[in-house]
């Protein structure tokens, strides 16, 4: 539970440049192809960070309601790896956030980035991240951070 309106945290989550503030793995991103914001179709290079890894992927919005739900499926070249959503429940004492994966990644592409990323159970990594980056997030609104 965020103590803040759905569309504050849906403009926090959806803003690349923010995202780095939140995540310990996501170190922010900027809109492609002429996006400009989240939209339906709207494209965007994500940059990440493991340690000294740094890699970036592209990803586009599949779903874009403000205050509601931001989704998109996240590609390596013609490569499908994941997708990623956010959903934006109203309360009576704010906005629960529900952050979601879905890993896309072929059996070789799994274990082939296992040692490129130095991630080997990329379902745990994500769950902790997760839990991580909406504590962060959740701290950053409420202390007047974000």
């Amino acid at each position: 539970m965020i103590a803040a309106g759905p569309e504050r945290v849906y403009d926090l989550v959806s803003d690349l440049a923010q995202m780095g503030k939140w995540s310990p793995e996501a170190v922010g991103g900027r809109w492609v192809g002429g996006a400009d914001g989240p939209a339906v179709g709207a494209r965007f290079r994500g940059n990440n960070r493991k340690g000294w890894r740094r890699w970036s992927t592209v990803a586009t919005v599949t779903t874009a309601d403000r205050g509601k739900r931001f989704a998109f499926r996240v590609t390596v070249g013609p490569l499908a790896v994941s997708e990623w959503s956010y959903d934006f429940e109203s309360t009576a004492d704010g906005t629960k956030v529900i952050e979601r994966w879905r890993d896309l990644r072929s059996s070789l592409m799994d274990l082939t980035s296992r040692p490129l990323m130095g991630v080997y159970d990329r379902p745990e990594h994500n769950r902790a991240n997760m839990v991580r980056t909406l504590a962060v997030l959740k701290a950053a609104i409420e202390n007047d951070e974000a």
